[in-house]
Order: structure tokens, then C-alpha cells, then sequence
């Protein structure tokens, strides 16, 4: 009989990393969705099941936006009633979003054994809600599958010992399935170069002033600006009643489908972020990236000028653009086969 799997999911970038892994689980795990509904704009969430051809979630919570404290209450209590129903041998979290966090509190609490994929990453930045959920689940996890040494020695300088897998990154899997299958185009849209920019964390966006002086930076960028908004970004530019009409050399667009998402990042000139998940997809695009934050949890993007960091000098990200990458490292976060690891980890764990 396969060992039943809980998989709780909620996010954009947890719908990315679910699909590799569903795709190894077949005929080893019986696998459990539990859709959160953390992300719940049909393309942030719904289209990924569309394209990707992922199985429909079997349970969806709709639990959508609220105060931190609150969704990962609703969460946890949703949550909680599908573990008992369903008696499950163990689940399966990712990452480090409140989603994250409510289902590993569960399993804790049910004494269901816990499979954390992404562990290890630290920002030391305890103002990121998602430092706070990746670290508690750390700590309360059974297997903790890392995608880099430095993750193990982040986990080590912690006290965790036990259980520590060094897999590789699971998002590189779907990157590379799509760059073998040919699925990245040069599009025929795109007429001029480019440089494609996601932004959407608070500390960059939950303040007028800041949100303003980005776009103002990205206005003045010696190349065309395509920004996807974010459903927070637009909502807080009309909270703000920030003109986006007047920042004429930014093109604003939709958030994008995964595949959609990558080819503009594979048709750009480079990549402005605060995102944590694109930092790794321009890397492996072998794109140069600026990061608008004051840190990373991908610190091994940083060599090479790969990466660069800017947060308080905004005027810094056209010189760093300007800068070319010495070299790219092609094994950076595995080879592409990490769902396949995992899953046999588990499967392992559990049938001992």
C-alpha cells in the first residue's frame, strides 16, 4: 500500500514546486492536496493547474486574504479537520508562506510526521513573516530537504542534526523540464529590449513614498520596463492613488502564467526583483538580476555579480544592470532531479 501524503499548498511559488513532485509521486506516494487559497487571482493560482496539468487540489479552503494571525488561524483549523478525516502517514509543506506554517503546526500538534522541501534558508531578517515560518518549521520538521550547503549549515548553527537531505532545488526541476521541451520561445511581441521587474513585498510597497520612488527609478531605466503587478502592488497603487499612467516607460501588465512568466523573463534584458523564487529562474536563465531588498536567502546567486542586492540607493539598479555576470555555475541548486530524491526519502522514512 503507498503511504498517504497531506500536501499543503497556497502560494504561487508552491504551485511551481508541487508539480515536479506530484510527477515523482506517482505509483510511490498517494498524494492529498490541500489548496489554502492564500493566492487566490486565477493567475497566481487557478492557471497553474491549467497549464502545468496538475491534478486539482482535493480540498480547497478559499481562505484568501487577511491579517497574518488570522489566515493562519483559519488555516490551521481547516487544516486540522482534513488531517483527522483523512488519517494520513505523514505531509508535505514548502517553502515558507503562512500556508506553510499552519500546515506544519497541525502536523505537529497531530504528531504526524513532517516534510519540510526548501529548509534551511535564512534572510536573519526577523521583519520578513516568512523568516518566522520558515524557521519555526524547521524546527518541528522530520525530514528537511535543503537545496544547498549553506542551508545544512544554517540548519546546524540552529541545533538541527537530524533528518537534513541535501536535494538540490526543486523549482531547477521545472526549469528544466521546460528548457528541454523547448517551451521557452522568443516571442514575436516583443519588439525592443527590456528589463522585466516583479515587485510586491511590504516593505517596498506599504508605504507610499517607497512604492513611488521604485517606480520612479524603473521610469528613468535606459531600457523599456515590464512590470507584472502584483495583486497587492495594484491594489496599494490605488490605495495610494499613484498615477501609473505617468511612469511612461514602465509597460504594466497582469501577473503572468508560469510559462508566460518565464519567457518574459527569458526574452529580458535582465530581472528587477524582491521576489525569492526569480532570483533562482534568472539565475538558471543565466539573466542578470537586481534585487531590491537588503538581503537574500539565495546568497550563492550573489557571486559572480550575478545578483546584486539594492535597497536604500534605488539610483544604484541601472550601473548594476549595466555590470555582466563573470560567470554562471550551471549545477547551482542540483542538477534537476530533486522531486525524484524527495519522494524516495519519504517513501523510505516511511516504511522503516
Amino acid at each position: 500500500m503507498k503511504p498517504k501524503i497531506i500536501v499543503v499548498i497556497g502560494a504561487r511559488p508552491q504551485f511551481i514546486k508541487h508539480f515536479p513532485f506530484e510527477k515523482a509521486s506517482l505509483g510511490i506516494l498517494e498524494l492529498k492536496t490541500i489548496h489554502t487559497g492564500q493566492h487566490y487571482d486565477r493567475n497566481m493560482s487557478d492557471i497553474f493547474f491549467e497549464q502545468l496539468k496538475m491534478s486539482k487540489p482535493d480540498y480547497t479552503l478559499n481562505i484568501g486574504s487577511s491579517s497574518h494571525g488570522a489566515q493562519t488561524g483559519k488555516m490551521i483549523i481547516e487544516i486540522e479537520e482534513i488531517v483527522e478525516k483523512e488519517k494520513p502517514n505523514g505531509m508535505v509543506v514548502f517553502g515558507d508562506t503562512n500556508s506553510t506554517l499552519a500546515g506544519a503546526l497541525v502536523a505537529a500538534k497531530l504528531h504526524l510526521p513532517l516534510f519540510h522541501i526548501e529548509s534551511g534558508l535564512r534572510s536573519f531578517n526577523k521583519e520578513m513573516p516568512e523568516e518566522i515560518n520558515r524557521v519555526l518549521t524547521d524546527h518541528i520538521s522530520n525530514l528537511l530537504f535543503i537545496p544547498s550547503q549553506i542551508a545544512f549549515k544554517n540548519l546546524l548553527r540552529e541545533g538541527i542534526n537530524d533528518g537534513i537531505h541535501d536535494v538540490g532545488d526543486i523549482m531547477k526541476d521545472l526549469v528544466k523540464l521546460v528548457v528541454n521541451n523547448g517551451i521557452l520561445k522568443t516571442s514575436n511581441e516583443i519588439t525592443d529590449d527590456y528589463y522585466y521587474i516583479t515587485i510586491h513585498r511590504p516593505y517596498n510597497t506599504d508605504q507610499k513614498e517607497r512604492l513611488e520612488g521604485i517606480l520612479e527609478e524603473l521610469n528613468k531605466l535606459n531600457k523599456r520596463a515590464v512590470m507584472t503587478l502584483h495583486p497587492r502592488t495594484k491594489n496599494l497603487c490605488k490605495k495610494y492613488d499613484i498615477d501609473l499612467k505617468s511612469f511612461q516607460n514602465i509597460e504594466f501588465i497582469e501577473p503572468q502564467s508560469y510559462f508566460d512568466n518565464l519567457n518574459y523573463l527569458f526574452n529580458s534584458q535582465g530581472l528587477i526583483t524582491d521576489s525569492g523564487g526569480m532570483q533562482k529562474e534568472a539565475y538558471w536563465l543565466k539573466k542578470k538580476c537586481v534585487t531590491i531588498r537588503k538581503e537574500t536567502e539565495w546568497v550563492e546567486t550573489l557571486e559572480f555579480n550575478a545578483n546584486k542586492l539594492v535597497f536604500e540607493n534605488l539610483s544604484q539598479i541601472q550601473e548594476e544592470l549595466n555590470i555582466a555576470p563573470l560567470k554562471w555555475d550551471d549545477t547551482l541548486y542540483g542538477n534537476g532531479n530533486s522531486a525524484d530524491r524527495i519522494v524516495n526519502s519519504i517513501n523510505r522514512y516511511l516504511k522503516h
